[in-house]
């Protein structure tokens, strides 16, 4: 029996972790106006949802990497058991509170964590493996997150259209069984420790390397490129093409995952023979020139493509980060992974703050925002120059 054919179980349930990671970042948002029909939640307490979910999962992040003694197969089945355990509770649980709200901010606080748990352990997981293509592999396996965003979108979206939302629970439910069959998966692949626990490094070592600050900027700049468009396509769609919302929906967001998850499909099968550092910097200068672009072109269609464009190019950042952080520091342990993914999140979160404020500012609309958020791309091409020039 090969290598590869011993750790397939792996690929399959870390693939389905990230598709879980999806699920749990995309489907609660599509409810916004089936929780502000029957719980008579205002518009404004909805934006709690989102801000809760990343602070939570910042949080996770934060925790991981202050304990090197993780069970990774313990703790990756936590994270599937939260994530169906969230998703299932928020079509029952909010109806037990008199302020409905407190109980699916409860219900997202549960799902974050498992989010949290997947976004720390399934890169170390796979890295841990006895794959010969290490980078590819890293690529392939967030591409999965691509897929599972557009999968729920489109899904949900045919499914509302059939059924009606007021159904909502019933979908609820049925997105919360990929994670369920996941926990069998989990319980019975092989899991490698990425090191043994008495050699990986710790939070303070870490923090005390001077060239681990640049990595960690590179991933603030890599989550900052990709959630600063992802986050406002939607909106971009719906102003510059003047479509209504579920049309923007699947042009903005979906359209957007799906160029993401191309540009990381394609990495993963073609790109072993590539040297990372240097396809990443060209992918930091085609996004910084797509999100010109989207910001100056004066055809909403071009403008529009600018975001597309900007998918494909994003798509290898996240990943690629992890791997050269990796392949530069492999005594980094748990505590690397989730101090990565904790920069990848604050850039996710700082990006779309970004584009609002450039938004505000400038007065010109999205189109300003997203000019604003163009230095990124430029952050993230620096932070590799930097590390490149470190390793001479």
């Amino acid at each position: 029996m090969s290598t590869v054919k011993d750790y397939s179980k792996t690929k399959t349930a870390c693939y389905l972790g990230f598709v879980t990671q999806a699920i749990v970042a995309n489907f609660p948002p599509l409810l916004f106006m089936a929780f502000h029909r029957e719980y008579e939640l205002p518009i404004a307490s909805l934006a709690l949802i989102p801000a809760v979910f990343y602070i939570v999962q910042l949080v996770t992040d934060l925790l991981c990497a202050k304990f090197k003694n993780i069970d990774y197969r313990k703790s990756i089945i936590v994270s599937e058991v939260t994530s169906a355990l969230g998703l299932i509770g928020l079509a029952f649980v909010p109806s037990l509170f008199s302020d409905p709200l407190i109980g699916v901010l409860l219900c997202v606080c549960v799902y974050a964590v498992g989010s949290g748990l997947i976004e720390v352990l399934c890169s170390p997981i796979i890295e841990a493996c006895p794959f010969p293509d290490k980078e590819g592999m890293m690529s392939l396996l967030h591409s999965f997150y691509c897929w599972g965003a557009v999968s729920v979108i489109v899904g949900s979206t045919l499914f509302f259209t059939l059924f009606g939302l007021d159904n909502w629970r019933i979908l609820a439910c049925l997105w919360a069984l990929i994670p369920l069959y996941n926990i069998l998966n989990f319980a019975t692949c092989p899991i490698e420790p990425i090191v043994e626990d008495s050699e990986g490094m710790s939070m303070t070592q870490l923090l005390r390397n001077s060239t681990f600050w640049l990595f960690l900027m590179l991933m603030v700049a890599a989550g900052a490129s990709e959630a600063s468009m992802a986050q406002w396509t939607s909106a971009f769609a719906e102003a510059s093409l003047g479509v209504d919302k579920a049309v923007g929906d699947l042009a903005g967001p979906c359209g957007f995952a799906f160029c993401m998850g191309l540009g990381r499909l394609w990495y993963g099968k073609k790109g072993q023979n590539l040297d990372l550092s240097a396809y990443m910097m060209w992918a930091g200068i085609v996004c910084f020139a797509a999100y010109l672009t989207a910001a100056l072109a004066s055809l909403p269609l071009l403008a529009f493509a600018g975001c597309m464009i900007s998918g494909l190019a994003v798509g290898i950042m996240w990943p690629g980060s992890i791997s050269l952080t990796s392949a530069r520091m492999p005594e980094g342990g748990t505590a690397l992974f989730a101090l990565l993914a904790l920069a990848g999140d604050m850039g996710g979160t700082l990006g779309p703050s970004f584009v609002g404020l450039g938004t505000e500012f400038t007065g010109d609309g999205i189109q300003g925002g997203l000019l604003a958020a163009s230095v990124f791309p430029v952050l993230l091409v620096v932070s590799l120059l930097l590390i490149r020039r470190s390793r001479s």
